[in-house]
């Protein structure tokens, strides 16, 4: 028995804008799956056909998905394997599945993911700005007031943020990070990624606002924000540090401990650290 006639659900990963990003398992599982769940089959069908690749294709997305999804738990059960699809990149990333996903593993039937592109780490690993902590908010409202709300409760955050964002809305979001992240924040802009008109600028956010303003080429095609995280946070002095790592240290080790009284208290994980090796030599 090969592994196609075990039922399964595969989560492929497919390009997000070069063809030629796609792994041989990946060709391979859309070949030999019985069914594709795609985003959009029109969509996906230029990429099928590139790969000849002839396997039937149904459509799946936000206003079906609900419906759709007990209809291909039914072919699962049948005995028939199925890929999901979304129209670039991984699926359920800012895109439909989450329901499908959730409902076939409640019937235990194997979910398994086929990896590859994915616009927000692709536009992360260029872009300069720390990785080692990252938050991917998807994308920000298209009204001003609910965006601004969302920008503010994120202002603190000192990990990189991600967003994904309509050309249409991109000077109004980055006038927006202006406002309230200060103008000297750091911010990338991944537009295109893959494709033939690729750019990735990282600037302090209000000359990245005036950059792009100016070329309307840039207001243009896909596009993921990466902002820096807030470096500037008020730290609690070295007594409250103490105190909390003396209490934690009580029923954890060392760097358990430093890794949470980083994360109460917005210090550095190094300094935590260093702080609580000397309370450990005390005892």
């Amino acid at each position: 028995m090969t592994e196609y006639e075990t039922a399964s659900l595969y989560i492929v990963a497919t390009p997000i804008g070069n063809l030629a990003d796609i792994s041989q398992r990946a060709i391979e599982t859309l070949q030999n799956v019985g069914l594709i769940a795609a985003e959009d089959t029109r969509h996906s069908g230029h990429l099928l056909q590139h790969h000849a690749i002839t396997t039937p294709t149904v459509s799946l997305h936000e206003h079906n998905e609900q419906q759709r999804s007990e209809t291909l738990l039914a072919r699962l059960q049948q005995g028939d394997s199925i890929a999901l699809i979304s129209d670039a990149g991984t699926p359920l990333i800012s895109d439909p599945g989450y329901r499908l996903v959730s409902l076939v593993r409640q019937h235990n039937i194997p979910v398994v993911p086929i990896p590859g592109s994915c616009a927000l780490i692709a536009a992360l690993s260029a872009s300069g700005l720390p990785s080692d902590r990252f938050s991917f908010e998807g994308f920000l409202p298209a009204k001003q007031g609910a965006r601004q709300q969302i920008l503010q409760r994120l202002a603190q955050d000192n990990r990189t943020l991600i967003f994904y964002e309509s050309p249409r809305r991109l000077l109004a979001s980055l006038t927006d990070m202006v406002a309230i992240f200060g103008q000297d924040r750091q911010v990338c802009l991944a537009r295109e990624l893959t494709k033939l008109h690729e750019t990735i600028v990282t600037k302090p956010v209000a000359q990245l606002l005036a950059w792009a303003a100016e070329d309307s080429h840039q207001q243009k095609g896909e596009c993921v924000l990466l902002v820096e995280g807030n470096t500037q946070q008020q730290h609690a002095d070295e007594a409250e540090i103490n105190r909390i790592l003396t209490e934690l240290l009580k029923e954890l080790p060392v760097k358990k401990s430093a890794a949470i009284t980083s994360s109460l208290l917005a210090v550095s994980k190094n300094k935590a650290y260093q702080l609580a090796l000397k309370l450990q030599h005390r005892k």
